[in-house]
């Protein structure tokens, strides 16, 4: 009789042990899944300002008089364009990832543009307001990179638990697949050219 309680305490130990470890390792990935998806959000919400920030900017360009209508067009098009990706963080990703650097760099890329474009409009330069946007837009760049360093980070944290064992197999068994990193785009491997005229 008493052995069959030791037995019986045995086992419901090992069982409770066995819950206790699983639940840990269970609420961890959950934990740095929701890290990821939080990060990915504060990514969302840098892009958004600085899609928030274009209309005023094109609206002050466009006082300009004999500013290029394409240059503007192309910034309003990039705009459009960027606000029509979407996507789920619970499927972040290579290809949706991909496609939202992709239309983010559209916008980046015609933003560029646009400022190159005012260099040749002295007054313009000059006008307080551009300069308050293009400031804007400056700190709004460093804070889409530090946006996007930080979301790098919780994908490599949850990766890299859910990769490692005994983690892999919990997360084989709950459904929990690996997050796809940003990555440079694949100009920015190449040395821009300079030329001294």
């Amino acid at each position: 009789m008493k052995k069959g309680y030791i037995v019986l305490l045995a086992v419901i130990g090992l069982v409770a042990i066995t819950y206790f470890y699983v639940r840990g390792k269970y609420n961890n990935m959950v934990v740095m899944d929701e890290n990821v998806t939080k990060a990915w959000h504060d990514v969302e919400t840098d892009y958004q300002r600085r899609l928030d920030l274009i209309p005023n900017l094109v609206n002050t360009v466009q006082g300009a008089a004999n500013f290029e209508k394409s240059t503007l067009t192309d910034v309003i098009n990039a705009r459009a364009n960027a606000t029509k990706v979407t996507i789920d963080p619970s499927h972040l990703d290579a290809a949706s990832l991909q496609q939202f650097q992709q239309a983010q760099a559209q916008v980046s890329s015609s933003l560029s543009r646009l400022l190159v474009s005012v260099e040749q409009y002295p007054d313009l330069k000059a006008n307080q307001n551009f300069r308050d946007l293009q400031a804007q837009l400056e700190g709004t760049e460093n804070r889409i990179s530090v946006s996007r360093k930080r979301f790098n980070e919780a994908v490599q944290d949850y990766n890299t638990y859910i990769r490692t064992f005994p983690s892999n197999v919990f997360a084989g068994m709950f459904g929990m697949q690996t997050r796809a990193y940003f990555e440079a785009d694949a100009a920015a491997s190449k040395a821009p050219t300079v030329k001294f005229q």
